[in-house]
């Protein structure tokens, strides 16, 4: 069992050599794509990194949501309650004012059948029994005063019209009973014995009520929470600007949402002051109210806001640098890649001509000899000899000699022209040519171009002196595939060289 462990695990060390081999092969021979996938792996991270911001924005808005929420419900829940609480003193106090029996009782305890403990409650501002006049005829406090009516306020009015409106939330007004204290009014009808309006029990509840219930909610620098009544009267709102009470906000399209839902959640600037909040709102059961949580969209994206700062500002710059030091690596690697050919040219080439030196020459010869005798076709050579070349150079120089070499070489270079075909610097003031898949009348055509190529050339070597250089060429033509050797095919191209300087140089000899 050790065994074939160790033996997978060899495997897998050799896969991964030869995986790396692989990569190191492919980005050598083609640099860039070290540049290109660096590019590619830091978007990729940047992309990635900007989704998971992206994700974080939308956690930190559902946390906002959530806690929007939970707050809606804490008031709501308050609200609800002492609705509740203050309409069973309602109930209370209309059935001691329907009963008969209880205007004949003392004052004090008449006082104590219509009005209970409830009715002492912080923020309670009082609890009235009016007549149908709208003249307060009870009070908790002793409040009476003749002189004051109240059959205008839309309580009075509503209960007055209608037997069936139940508890009524008034709008808020400025009390006549205690100094212009700013109040809403819960009420409920009083009917006579015969059914007919008899007057109203009404609670009058302070605005400072429902501000200390938001004053304790925490919305941030910019947020708003407020309750309002469903035609679109504002009650409380934090934070308090007292004109802002008893004014509508019916108008408004954010509003519209509110009154035809009765919970819900949306984006939208305020109508107050303009300010883009996150409003998430609740009906209060069995109540014209409206309580809402508005937590400013700067508020609540502001931690995120930071952070995607932070993170995004560093991965564009860590990312910038990584594909920044990716093409330094790709062009690194270019300009290697690059040296290594120019090395890879040299080493083939010859430095006074630039044709292919001899060791191109002997590769070539045997690759196309194989390639010949795979195919069954013909091969040529040609030999190539600069006529009376060491006179030249001990008359003119070895650097007039240099020069009548390389135009020799561009003249044999611009005759020999398909991309199968190689000029060789032989040796000397030799060249040699290899022509795969040629004829011997080819090779001899080709030769005494190159012939006349060159005779057609002249060659200053003096001020007052002219003179033409020629060359002689041997040509040797066979059929790899009937046997032989590329060393023969040479040696009979050699062979042919020396017939053409024998029989009067600036010729062309052939042989097969």
């Amino acid at each position: 069992m050790t065994g074939r462990v160790l033996s997978l695990r060899r495997r897998w060390r050799k896969a991964v050599r030869r995986c790396a081999a692989a990569l190191t092969q492919a980005v050598g021979r083609h640099p860039f794509l070290a540049g290109i996938a660096g590019t590619a792996v830091a978007t990729a991270m940047a992309s990635l990194t900007f989704l998971t911001l992206y994700d974080g924005r939308a956690d930190a808005l559902l946390h906002a949501h959530e806690t929007s929420e939970n707050l809606v419900s804490l008031v709501s829940s308050d609200l609800a309650r002492n609705v509740e609480i203050y309409d069973l003193s309602l109930h209370s106090m209309v059935d001691g004012a329907q009963n008969p029996q209880t205007w004949k009782l003392p004052t004090e305890l008449r006082q104590a059948v219509l009005f209970d403990r409830a009715t002492t409650a912080a923020y309670l501002g009082g609890a009235y029994v009016l007549d149908a006049g709208g003249r307060v005829i009870a009070s908790q406090r002793d409040e009476l005063d003749p002189s004051v009516r109240l059959d205008d306020r839309d309580y009075f009015v509503a209960q007055q019209r209608n037997p069936d409106v139940g508890l009524f939330v008034s709008h808020p007004f400025r009390s006549r009973l205690r100094g212009g204290n700013l109040s809403i009014g819960l009420t409920r009808r009083i009917n006579g014995p015969d059914g007919a309006f008899a007057g109203v029990a009404l609670l009058a509840i302070r605005i400072e009520y429902f501000q200390h219930l938001l004053d304790k909610i925490n919305t941030g620098k910019a947020g708003s929470v407020f309750i309002v009544l469903d035609d679109g009267t504002l009650l409380a709102r934090k934070p308090y600007t007292e004109e802002a009470i008893g004014s509508s906000i019916a108008k408004s399209p954010t509003f519209m949402l509110m009154a035809s839902r009765a919970e819900g959640s949306y984006v939208a600037k305020s109508a107050v002051d303009g300010v883009r909040r996150i409003f998430t709102y609740a009906h209060v059961p069995s109540t014209p109210l409206i309580a809402v949580v508005a937590p400013a969209e700067e508020d609540v994206f502001a931690e995120w806001r930071r952070r995607s700062l932070l993170a995004g500002g560093l991965t564009l710059a860590l990312g910038a640098v990584f594909v920044l030091v990716s093409w330094l690596l790709a062009f690194t690697l270019q300009g290697k890649v690059e040296a290594q050919a120019e090395l890879v040219r040299l080493a083939a080439t010859d430095p006074l001509t630039g044709l292919s030196n001899r060791r191109v020459l002997d590769n070539r010869l045997d690759e196309e000899w194989l390639r010949a005798r795979r195919n069954g076709s013909a091969m040529s050579v040609l030999f190539v000899d600069v006529d009376y070349f060491k006179k030249f150079n001990d008359t003119y120089g070895h650097a007039a000699g240099d020069e009548v070499l390389i135009a020799v070489a561009e003249c044999i270079a611009s005759v020999v022209r398909r991309s199968v075909d190689l000029v060789a610097r032989y040796g000397g003031e030799e060249f040699a040519v290899v022509l795969p898949e040629t004829s011997a009348q080819g090779a001899l055509v080709i030769a005494e171009k190159i012939r006349k190529k060159v005779q057609a050339i002249s060659v200053f070597y003096e001020p007052d002196a002219q003179g033409s250089v020629t060359v002689s060429v041997g040509c040797a033509t066979c059929l790899p595939a009937q046997g032989g050797s590329v060393s023969g095919l040479m040696a009979q191209a050699d062979a042919q060289l020396y017939v053409a300087k024998s029989a009067g140089r600036n010729r062309v000899s052939a042989g097969a």
